[in-house]
């Protein structure tokens, strides 16, 4: 039963679920632009590098064509989302 049980995937719900609680700190403490933007964007990189390391498997092919592809298809992934969401959220019609 221990096999199959899921240890670095269960690690990493419990990190990013974290990382995420500290970047909403940001919003109720009452913290200067440069401070807040800081800690935003160190948890999104350690997030980010936390989900393509155990989320999409990325230690586990030993194929390098399979390893970029992966993660070239995970930054447009997030590209995208990010710009979508700025264009619906701030340049959006009102």
């Amino acid at each position: 039963m221990k096999q199959l049980f899921p240890l670095p995937h269960v690690m990493g719900f419990v990190f990013s679920l974290i990382l995420s609680l500290v970047a909403l700190a940001v919003v109720y403490f009452d913290l200067s632009y440069t401070a807040g933007m800081t800690i935003l964007l160190i948890t999104a990189i350690v997030q980010a590098s936390l989900q393509l390391l155990l989320f999409m498997h990325i230690g586990e092919n030993s194929d390098r064509s399979t390893l970029y592809t992966n993660i070239a298809y995970a930054l447009f992934v997030g590209v995208v989302t990010i710009l979508g969401t700025l264009f619906t959220m701030v340049w959006g019609y009102n």
